[in-house]
């Protein structure tokens, strides 16, 4: 952090949402440097977020750059598709509207950012994210490829980590993290994680796990690929569960077989989810 804010003096600033972005203005506060810090304000945050601001603000005696989405757009976007079309085709274009674009200018007026990225936020897309690098998706000031440098400084630190260094400093964070949030976007888009899910479950739960990011990191994002032989061969995955006695029930079948009706000896019953990483497979005994 110290490193960053005497490169790029008041040409860097700090990109601001959740929890470790706390964590790295409370490192920019303890360099006794000047900074500065922005945040993308989509109009569609939780009041448990606009508060967290207000804390960080007055705790640190700055003022957060509140970057807000082109009215025009959002207008366009709600009139055309209504207040929840993400639900129905993807959280992509909302967010392109309230947060890619927005970025987009803020980094402009910018020789470099720092954001909050650990790798193990998202090990599928983002195991790869280096310390520091040149922002490949992004321009900045002088314009062009290689004008904006983008800074990690907490890519190797674990999500355990970052909450005991929060914990022991005594910073504000979102309240919502006590109910249960750990990765926190806009409201409509988040919500609460069961103990033993991963905190990217959160989000956007309603599409596939591979579609989790929403764009402002684009560049980090690894690609997922399917799985492959040694021959480079694309691999099916079998069916678990295939045989004669396998059965497929409906919701009827399920009933009758929860009430006892038409039962003449005991089954195992498992109720099969491939779709879901958490709850593949669940067995009860009748």
């Amino acid at each position: 952090m110290d490193k960053a804010l005497s490169m790029f003096g008041d040409d860097i600033a700090i990109a601001f949402s959740g929890a470790e972005d706390v964590a790295l203005i409370e490192y920019a506060h303890l360099t006794g440097r000047p900074f500065r810090v922005f945040s993308l304000e989509t109009g569609r945050l939780n009041p448990e977020t606009y508060r967290l601001f207000d804390e960080v603000e007055k705790r640190y005696n700055i003022r957060i750059q509140y970057m807000f989405p082109d009215a025009t757009e959002v207008e366009e976007l709600v009139r055309t598709k209504g207040l929840f079309s993400f639900y129905e085709d993807g959280h992509q274009e909302c967010c392109r509207v309230r947060k890619v674009r927005p970025l987009r200018r803020a980094l402009k007026g910018l020789k470099a950012w720092i954001t909050g990225q650990r790798k193990d936020q998202s090990p599928g897309t983002r195991a790869s994210v280096p310390v520091v690098q040149v922002d490949p998706a992004f321009e900045g000031l002088d314009g062009g490829p290689g004008s904006l440098v983008k800074w990690n400084p907490l890519s190797n630190v674990s999500g355990t980590a970052v909450w005991s260094f929060l914990r022991t400093m005594d910073v504000p964070v979102n309240a919502l993290h006590s109910q249960g949030y750990v990765s926190i976007g806009c409201e409509p888009c988040t919500r609460a994680v069961l103990p033993g899910q991963h905190e990217r479950e959160g989000r956007w739960w309603w599409e596939d796990a591979k579609a989790k990011e929403c764009g402002l990191h684009k560049g980090n994002i690894d690609s997922l690929t399917e799985p492959q032989s040694a021959l480079g061969e694309k691999v099916e995955a079998a069916d678990l569960f295939t045989g004669e006695n396998v059965k497929t029930f409906a919701r009827g079948d399920m009933e009758a077989l929860a009430k006892g009706e038409n039962r003449e000896k005991s089954s195992i019953v498992v109720l099969y989810a491939p779709w879901c990483s958490f709850s593949q497979v669940c067995t009860s005994r009748f």
